[in-house]
């Protein structure tokens, strides 16, 4: 079987015949690496020494500030003791933020709802994060960890940030999310400070503490510097910023989580400078993308040059979005090995399915990512997006050009959607996107067919846009 091989720079356009055999082997090899990546994770293990909140003074439906005081008194013992397992019961439960420490699972039972207090003030002093890929030290995320190992959040009961146009969401800065004129937004306050802090250069010592007013809102869980984490099970809605953000972590497994959070900035699951991940049989029903992967923002992503790498999605349903699997646009440090397979996404709101955006703000390489066996019912865009012209009116330093190489799909179907492959590269350097390869797939209820341009090696072999061989399109 031959296949019909584009090189794109602008409008001009090359054809060459060549062997095909190659590209479905390195796709069925990838994946064997996937799994050897699974095989070779640390998975989270604990005592089955257990603490129930209510034991260290909680009441249900009770102050935020007396349960929290009691969660992190049952997490500190559980900790001094070796590890083990603190329980949330059924019941409803309004507590202030929590920190985590190692060998600690904090289990929230079936039927137990763990409520986050909309008391502003509960969530200082602040604590070192990164908030849009720049660090910070920001308002302390309501479940939070720094530097632990052997940490775990799991059950089937429901972590509710409380997040609404009444509470956080407004801080966008947005009417559509209940800003008014008078109302404190991140526009008017921090976020223009924090990317002013990367732009110059300034060092994270010297950034100072962002305050309420600052107006960068907390995830609802922000997992930093740790090794060896598992989030399992439990329902997560309504969350203030991003839904779970884990931040330079090694060895992170996310499986059978339900996020529901339709808020500004609602990212279902943010790896950020991550290494050895697997996200498995998650539901993402969101506000912005189900899952971005992300690795700082412009000078700190490369001071830092930590890439992400190492990051498997299988056996995942996505609704709403602006994107299914999401690469960028914070991927300063670059990213390599993506693994995607059996996952189902249907939504006129989801609007791509994989969409990598960068921009030569950010710089860094993008490479090895391996898409299969995924079933598209609508999407609003694109099936696949790459983008590397995303918001070209940035303010920041234009001198980092991005690479994206070796990006391979397979075996994808779809039934709606406005293009089917589209891809925007850097003018005057179409080397900068090299090597996109998509192989038996089927786009159909498809508008204006593919849309490429500044792009080379890009390879379509046996992809079938409306029921046609996409090189007739």
């Amino acid at each position: 079987m031959n296949r019909t091989l584009y090189s794109i720079a602008g409008s001009a356009v090359m054809l060459t015949m060549v062997s095909c055999g190659g590209n479905t082997d390195q796709i069925a090899q990838a994946f064997v690496e996937a799994e050897k990546m699974v095989a070779s994770m640390q998975v989270p293990t604990f005592k089955g020494d257990t603490i129930s909140i209510v034991a260290e003074g909680a009441q249900e439906d009770g102050e935020a500030s007396v349960n929290q005081k009691a969660i992190l008194s049952a997490i500190d013992k559980v900790h001094e003791n070796g590890g083990g397992v603190v329980l949330v019961p059924k019941g409803t439960w309004q507590t202030g933020p929590i920190t985590l420490k190692s060998n600690v699972n904090l289990c929230i039972a079936e039927g137990a709802t763990l409520r986050f207090s909309t008391n502003y003030e509960d969530y200082f002093p602040t604590v070192e994060t990164r908030w849009e890929g720049v660090d910070c030290n920001n308002m302390h995320p309501l479940i939070y960890a720094n530097g632990e190992t052997n940490i775990a959040i799991s059950g089937k009961g429901t972590i509710d940030g409380q997040a609404s146009n009444d509470v956080w969401w407004y801080m966008k800065g947005k009417s559509k999310y209940g800003w008014k004129k008078g109302l404190m937004s991140q526009g008017d306050g921090g976020r223009d400070t924090l990317l002013a802090y990367d732009r110059d250069r300034v060092p994270v010592e010297q950034r100072g503490e962002f305050d309420l007013e600052d107006a960068l809102r907390p995830q609802l869980i922000n997992i930093r510097d740790c090794k060896c984490v598992l989030i399992e099970g439990v329902r997560l809605t309504n969350s203030p910023f991003w839904v779970i953000h884990p931040l330079l972590c090694e060895d992170l497994t996310v499986r059978g989580v339900k996020i529901e959070s339709h808020g500004p900035n609602s990212d279902g699951c943010d790896p950020e400078s991550c290494k050895n991940v697997l996200i498995e049989d998650c539901f993402f029903d969101t506000g912005d993308d189900c899952i971005a992967i992300k690795s700082g923002r412009n000078n700190d992503g490369r001071r830092w040059n930590r890439p992400s790498e190492n990051i498997y999605v299988r056996d995942c349903q996505m609704k709403n979005g602006h994107g299914g699997v999401v690469i960028g646009s914070e991927i300063s440090g670059g990213f390599k090995n993506l693994w995607v397979e059996n996952c189902s996404m249907d939504s006129p709101e989801l609007d791509r399915v994989i969409r990598i955006k960068t921009s030569d703000c950010r710089g860094g390489v993008i490479e090895n990512v391996f898409v299969r066996n995924v079933v598209v019912g609508d999407c609003y865009e694109a099936v696949l997006k790459i983008n590397l012209m995303y918001e070209p009116e940035e303010n920041c330093e234009h001198n980092f050009p991005p690479t994206v190489r070796n990006i391979n799909m397979q075996n994808i179907t779809s039934t709606k959607s406005k293009y089917g492959v589209y891809i925007v590269g850097m003018n005057n350097a179409p080397e900068r996107v090299d090597g996109v390869r998509v192989i038996d797939c089927s786009f159909n209820g498809v508008e204006k067919g593919n849309n490429v341009k500044n792009a080379i090696n890009v390879d379509f072999n046996n992809l079938l846009i409306n029921g046609r061989n996409a090189e007739l399109e």
